[in-house]
């Protein structure tokens, strides 16, 4: 063959013997920058990983060679040999610096479950994050209770389910279980969520119906009544009936705005169409049925009484959460922390640690176990098993929780 003719053959050659002979030199640097990085925090340098490789190379060529002189017989496939191992090495070299960069250099589970979401899962809805979680699989009945129905499992997996994006995976494993129990009332739930919001779960069903909603001390009683649009389960309403006025909280409620609907807690879904269970389960107004849980002693007077109305109650405004909601606004977050036996703040006092100069967050209650200290002043002294109750920014929040634990 012509020199024109063997190159590519002889090109090819040189890839097939540079990837042949260059995996353990990559290895070798993967390894290296992984375990120099994750100790000393400082990168090897590249030349250092070059001379490596190529050694590497060379012996592992050489043997090559002994077994098959041909191998080695081309200038060719020797030079690109040798470009294919430095270029592998010098990636597997920058894959483990990066990975001992990223690698937290105190695992515990705390940390573990303190991990948050993927960033490429959170969705932007107005001025904050949101994450869809997706139940994948099978909802798996609980052991020890019995089996879920096919309408519940459906209704668990094919729902919408949205939880802040800026929260720890075991506060939104935490709340999705919550939501799982007050919406649908299941007796028993349990959450696993990945990194992309992708949750299992194991569930148990309802135990009870009603009676499970209504409070110690309390007696359900239904009564037909002109039921307000969005009313919804938990909602403390006033029932009027003749001259008597009854307040109560809602454990069920019907509406209709047509004799055909079916469907009265879901949003008012149409005859005919599958059932898409809303975020939050509310009537669609009109005629219809409320069951209201009221004190013992005044459920006598609703017995018998044909039709009443259904006036809700408002609330009120929560200023509490508007505070919290400017703070994390302004790029606060909140946290508990606790002080651990060898931590440097062992001992000290709050004035003497300097912790909002130093540290850049605020302690606002520190739980003790005889008690809770609110806004503790600056000689006060922290002990081992103290819990902080701390505000700050996340980064500061993080380094504040490696200093004291």
């Amino acid at each position: 063959m012509s020199m024109a003719q063997s190159l590519p053959v002889e090109i090819l050659f040189g890839i097939y013997l540079g990837v042949l002979t260059g995996m353990f030199p990559a290895f070798v640097s993967w390894g290296l920058g992984f375990l120099f990085k994750y100790i000393t925090g400082v990168s090897i340098p590249a030349f250092g990983v070059v001379v490596l490789a190529l050694a590497l190379a060379g012996i592992n060529g050489g043997l090559l060679a002994l077994n098959d002189p041909a191998v080695l017989a081309s200038g060719y496939r020797v030079v690109i040999a040798l470009i294919v191992v430095l270029m592998i090495s010098l990636y597997a070299h920058s894959k483990g610096d990066s990975m001992g960069a990223s690698v937290p250099k105190r695992l515990s589970l705390k940390r573990i479950r303190d991990r948050t979401l993927s960033s490429d899962v959170v969705e932007l809805v107005g001025s904050r994050g949101e994450v869809r979680i997706e139940v994948i699989g099978e909802v798996i009945d609980m052991e020890g209770y019995p089996p879920l129905s096919e309408r519940t499992r459906a209704e668990i997996k094919d729902s919408e389910w949205r939880l802040p994006a800026d929260l720890p995976i075991s506060e939104l494993e935490t709340r999705f279980v919550e939501r799982l129990r007050t919406e649908l009332g299941l007796a028993d739930v349990s959450v696993d969520i990945d990194e992309r919001g992708r949750a299992t779960v194991v569930a148990a069903p309802p135990l009870s119906g009603i009676s499970k909603r209504v409070p110690a001390g309390k007696r359900a009683v239904s009564i037909d009544a002109f039921v307000p649009t969005g009313l919804a389960r938990g909602d403390e309403v006033i029932v009027l009936a003749g001259d008597t006025e009854i307040a109560g909280t809602v454990v069920a409620a019907r509406s209709s705005l047509n004799t055909d609907e079916t469907v009265k807690t879901d949003g008012g879904t149409p005859p005919g169409e599958p059932i898409h269970p809303a975020a939050a389960p509310t009537t669609t107004g009109g005629d219809g049925r409320v069951t209201v849980a009221v004190a013992r002693s005044r459920a006598a007077e609703l017995l018998g009484v044909e039709r009443g109305k259904v006036i809700v109650t408002a609330r009120g405004t929560r200023r509490e959460y508007e505070l919290i909601s400017m703070l994390r606004r302004a790029g606060k977050r909140f946290r508990k922390a606790t002080v651990g036996p060898s931590g440097e703040l062992a001992g000290a006092t709050i004035g003497s640690a300097n912790v909002r100069e130093a540290h850049g967050v605020a302690v606002l209650a520190i739980k003790r176990p005889d008690g809770w200290l609110l806004a503790p002043r600056g000689d006060t002294g922290l002990r081992d098993g103290n819990e902080l109750f701390v505000i700050g920014t996340r980064e500061n929040l993080d380094a504040f929780e490696e200093v004291i634990a």
